[in-house]
């Protein structure tokens, strides 16, 4: 007896009936990708859960050494949705472990110092790009992930901009660049606080202000005192807010030259879905049960899309963008620590 052909194979029915002929081909296209990114991410949170160190930066290197072996794969779709998509959702369920009651514990002065800080450590970078021979889009991209919330910024701010040549590369550069950084400012910075005889709160306040990940931020505030660690993660809490309007904002000037006036101004839906989640939160509808997986399901999602970027780009590619880059990140992790240090001092 003659066999089916393997698209009409039991196993197979079930699903094309739910999902329909098109769309179960799409998912049978894309399976290979995303599964190969959720076991790198899954290696990527095993050694950073037993060993330490930072979760994307693991997942980075791990995508970015499978480079080579996912040229002309059947993985190839799976692994450009998951960096594209998968991102996106991520970003969006950020939202969703900030609400506003958190940020209102800031006060006024604290508010404008953090919003000050974010504000010049971008167009200091825009402008310092130039100078260091780079384009407008990599200063903004850099100084937008130093000012606010580190990897999961520079991810939002590259899903905001237009497809480049480059952007991959350089996004692969600036998550490297300030994950790196804020790994060492969570080892280097508490010391420098308690010499500065900072108090606790002025501590966390420097912590979170300065401090590109949240996860750093965190390490390093309840590193101090239980004091510092609450005041550095709602400052930190705040910055990340931060990524709704700067977001928005790139969105704006990338798509001023757009024949469609409205759709040019209107905001991508991972930031539509970052602004309702954080409203839910705020609200009080979501229980911190739900919040938690929700915060979890964002870190999963991100942890995946990095990896999926990693694979697609080659560690010679981001080795092309050269010492100068990291100077640049560099200057801009020295502006807004400089900024928030004064600031800590002039309002004592």
């Amino acid at each position: 007896m003659q066999s089916l052909p393997y698209e009409c194979r039991t196993e197979h029915v079930m699903p094309i009936l739910i999902f329909g002929a098109e769309k179960y081909s799409q998912f049978r296209t894309l399976m290979p990708g995303i599964i190969l990114s959720v076991v790198l991410a899954f290696a990527a949170t095993f050694i950073s859960d037993h060993h330490g160190g930072p979760t994307l930066l693991y997942a980075l290197l791990f995508g970015m050494s499978l480079n080579s072996l996912i040229e002309g794969s059947s993985a190839k779709p799976g692994i450009e949705f998951t960096g594209r998509t998968v991102l996106r959702i991520g970003v969006a369920l950020l939202g969703a472990r900030i609400g506003l009651d958190q940020i209102s514990q800031l006060g006024l002065n604290s508010t404008l110092i953090l919003v000050l800080a974010v504000i010049v450590t971008i167009i200091s970078g825009v402008l310092l790009a130039r100078l260091f021979g780079f384009d407008k889009r990599f200063g903004l991209l850099t100084g937008g992930s130093t000012a606010i919330c580190g990897a999961s910024a520079a991810l939002a701010i590259s899903a905001a901009m237009p497809p480049s040549e480059n952007r991959e590369r350089t996004t692969l550069f600036a998550v490297v660049a300030v994950t790196t950084l804020s790994t060492m400012a969570m080892i280097l910075y508490p010391p420098f606080a308690l010499w500065l005889n900072m108090s606790p709160e002025e501590s966390g306040f420097f912590i979170g202000g300065t401090i590109h990940d949240v996860a750093q931020v965190v390490g390093a505030g309840y590193s101090i005192s239980p004091e510092a660690g609450d005041s550095a993660t709602v400052a930190k809490l705040f910055r990340v807010a931060l990524l709704v309007p700067i977001t928005l904002f790139v969105t704006t000037i990338f798509k001023q030259t757009s024949q469609n006036k409205v759709k040019a101004y209107l905001p991508p839906l991972f930031l539509i879905g970052f602004i309702a989640f954080t409203g839910l939160s705020s609200t009080g509808l979501l229980s911190e049960q739900i919040i938690y997986q929700l915060s979890e399901l964002s870190r999963w999602c991100l942890v995946t899309a990095i990896a999926a970027v990693g694979l697609k780009t080659s560690l010679r590619d981001v080795l092309q963008v050269g010492h100068q880059a990291l100077i640049l990140v560099v200057v801009e992790t020295l502006i807004i620590a400089g900024i928030i240090v004064a600031s800590i001092f002039l309002m004592r």
